[in-house]
């Protein structure tokens, strides 16, 4: 061969190559690469560093030849919106509340290492709901991840009736059989309770979430429930919906009804950023007059001023465990509904 002969391209590495690396079979690495079975951590983080090493490249078509699936999953926002018509404010809600955003960020962070893709795609209206339901049908993504903002919204029977593997975040208002991941509500509402009684506060009320929702019921009767094991069986009640809006209105109708309020559990960051600013409008000083608890441990608490004290929500791990869970039962698609229930935390801070 003379020097001017073209050189033969070096052979692309292959599993066998990987596997020899990783000193496993190459079974164990098609498990790893494919995500179709559960194997060690361990063992996985070997794989992973041997195919840095080696540079392998998963044929990602030939892979799902054989798997059937296309790496990708929607993660859906779902609300029940209307009919079309007049522009949907839902997007801008969605994009501008931190709680989807940590959402969002669990689950990119328990797929991407896993090779897996998040499609967003919002829902809702009727025409948007038939699209996600058809785009799972045609095979266009392995899965949902469903966070409902509605207590009527149809999404969840509509997974379950397409027979599509999906994961609900958070408790579905009506009985329907999907795994979700959630929060232990009443406990959380239950902590704000017993700090605010612990600072020697007694004319407590509380700013609710929509309690259509069962995340709402549940803040409030945990709230009201603790109170009155602490010897206080009446709490005014406001609700409020979750926005900054709302929080503020009602913190102004609370200090109308209730001028001698000195506590207050808010049921969600944004709301109690809201009522924040009503209390100072209204002269009070936070804490010294009115201590407030929020709930979320979102980025809105450390922007408060004070910073707000509140209850944890660990959105990103719940969001990872949704994932997860979701794995699970497009590897066995007969796989039964399950739950998993977080536990929440008090963070004090400044506000109470």
């Amino acid at each position: 061969m003379s020097s001017e002969d073209p050189q033969p391209a070096p052979a692309s590495p292959t599993l066998e190559d990987v596997a020899r690396v990783a000193g496993v079979s190459r079974a164990t690495v098609s498990r790893v690469i494919n995500g179709i079975r559960n194997v060690d951590p361990e063992i996985q983080e070997k794989v992973r560093q041997a195919v840095a090493t080696t540079g392998y490249v998963p044929n990602r078509a030939a892979r799902s030849l054989v798997t059937r699936r296309t790496g990708s999953i929607a993660l859906v926002v779902s609300g029940a919106g209307g009919e079309g018509g007049a522009e949907d404010p839902f997007p801008s809600r969605v994009f501008g509340d931190p709680f989807f955003g940590r959402v969002a960020s669990g689950v990119l962070g328990f797929l991407r290492p896993r090779g897996m893709h998040p499609v967003l795609m919002l829902a809702e209206t009727a025409e948007a709901r038939e699209q996600v339901i058809s785009y799972l049908r045609q095979g266009n993504a392995d899965g949902a991840l469903l966070v409902s903002t509605h207590p009527a919204d149809p999404m969840p029977k509509l997974l379950v009736d397409a027979g599509a593997p999906a994961v609900l975040f958070a408790r579905p208002s009506r009985p329907t059989p999907i795994s979700y991941v959630d929060l232990a509500h009443r406990t959380g509402g239950a902590l704000a309770a017993d700090h605010l009684v612990s600072l020697g506060r007694r004319r407590v009320a509380t700013i609710t979430g929509p309690l259509a929702l069962p995340a709402g019921q549940d803040r409030m009767a945990g709230f009201q429930e603790a109170m009155a094991r602490h010897g206080h069986p009446y709490v005014p009640v406001v609700e409020g919906n979750f926005t900054h809006d709302s929080g503020e209105a009602s913190m102004q109708r609370l200090l109308a009804e209730h001028p001698d309020v000195d506590g207050v559990f808010v049921a969600n960051d944004l709301m109690a950023q809201g009522a924040l600013v009503a209390l100072r409008e209204g002269g009070r000083r936070i804490p010294e007059d009115v201590a407030v608890i929020g709930f979320d441990d979102s980025s809105v608490a450390l922007a408060c001023r004070p910073q707000l004290t509140t209850v944890r929500q660990p959105m990103e791990d719940m969001a990872a465990e949704m994932a997860r869970l979701l794995l699970a039962h497009i590897e066995e698609p007969d796989r039964r509904a399950t739950s998993v229930i977080f536990e929440p935390v008090l963070v004090v801070r400044q506000s109470a």
